[in-house]
């Protein structure tokens, strides 16, 4: 469209002026004006053809312009000249850029030597402005084709994360609140039939189902304080866990101790809700699964380490010995959550279960 308003208003430009126009050059803007019109309309007038197409008639309308403009039409040469620099810089490589660049002035120079001695700082000046142009929308089309293609990456990686996250959410609801309501139903059928026969004795069973209640309770109130997003306190990281442990021993009535100094110790905050997600994720495989009575997190830094530790004196693992995170992944031991943050954050793992008598579970983040 810009092309077809630029050859109109030239082509009204000579008509007007016509002491200062020769018919020949009256006639090729009137013929480049129609096909500018026709191209716009028909736009796989240029697109069935090669890329630069469009660029070479623009160019060689030009060049012929060029060749035949008066002194008095040298500004609407010059127009059309900064019209086929800017379409080549926007839709063309820098290396059509330059040739355009170098075939109008060695046309120039055989055409209109006197002219172009004048214009030459000019047409050097805008050349390389356009050169650079073109340099510079090539270098930003790559970092955008990078910064695609890393966001693909990650809106992947974001949907592998949901997904194993929807998994685990599904096989915690399973092995937890779901098994706990139908254990809880089945109870109530046998309590209805006891009660048929032995008042004394279904009032023993409630008794027992009411404590059963209370278990399934925590057990819920377990899984929904797992489900809520973690924070980074203000303090920093070693902070939040201290404050992480004391909300679990609140809510679940383990006896939990913290050892590690408040420093002020804040990495990114994706690494820190990770780290904070792990150990929640611990404690709450403690709760649901340890019977322990005594639970230990520590929290350290060193070296350019950070380093955390859940202990717990409960039943253990079903399996016992010492196992590293390749171990682990190889024989699918262990919470696969955990194992797949830890892994994710370039981190080691080491897990030791003594079946009956408690488990311990390191970590290891480089920073």
């Amino acid at each position: 469209m810009l092309r077809a308003l630029l050859g109109v208003f030239c082509l009204g430009w000579n008509i007007y002026d016509r002491g200062n126009s020769s018919v020949i050059l009256t006639g090729l803007w009137a013929a480049f004006s129609v096909y500018t019109i026709v191209a716009m309309f028909w736009r796989s007038l240029e697109q069935a053809g090669f890329k630069q197409f469009s660029l070479l008639i623009d160019l060689v309308f030009f060049l012929i312009c060029a060749a035949k403009a008066a002194d008095q039409g040298i500004w609407l040469t010059s127009l059309f000249y900064l019209y086929v620099l800017l379409a080549a810089a926007l839709l063309h490589t820098a290396r059509e850029v330059f040739i355009v660049v170098g075939l109008t002035l060695a046309f120039l120079y055989l055409a209109m030597p006197t002219q172009t001695v004048i214009l030459s700082p000019a047409l050097l000046l805008t050349g390389t402005a356009v050169i650079v142009m073109a340099l510079q929308r090539k270098a930003l089309q790559v970092s955008l084709s990078v910064v695609a293609r890393q966001a693909a990456i990650l809106r992947e990686e974001a949907e592998k994360a949901g997904e194993a996250e929807r998994q685990r959410i599904a096989a915690d609801l399973h092995d937890g609140p779901l098994q706990s309501f139908v254990g809880f139903q089945m109870r109530l059928e046998v309590l209805r039939k006891v009660l048929e026969r032995d008042a004394s004795m279904a009032m023993q069973d409630l008794l027992q189902l009411q404590e059963v209640c209370k278990s399934q309770s925590a057990q819920l109130r377990a899984f929904v304080r797992s489900m809520r997003p973690m924070e980074v306190e203000g303090g920093g990281l070693i902070p939040s866990l201290r404050k992480l442990s004391e909300n679990f021993e609140k809510e679940s009535g383990f006896p939990t101790s913290f050892v590690g100094a408040d420093t002020l110790f804040n990495p990114e905050t994706e690494v820190s809700l990770e780290l904070l997600q792990i150990v929640r994720e611990a404690l709450h495989n403690v709760q649901k699964h340890s019977k322990a009575t005594q639970v230990t997190v520590t929290a350290g830094k060193d070296d350019g380490v950070f380093h955390f530790s859940v202990d717990d004196n409960g039943t253990g693992f079903p399996f016992g010995g010492t196992y590293n995170l390749d171990e682990l992944d190889l024989l699918r031991l262990g919470p696969a959550s955990i194992r797949r943050r830890v892994r994710g954050l370039n981190g080691d793992l080491i897990l030791v279960s003594t079946p009956g008598r408690g488990s311990s579970m390191k970590v290891r983040i480089p920073l």
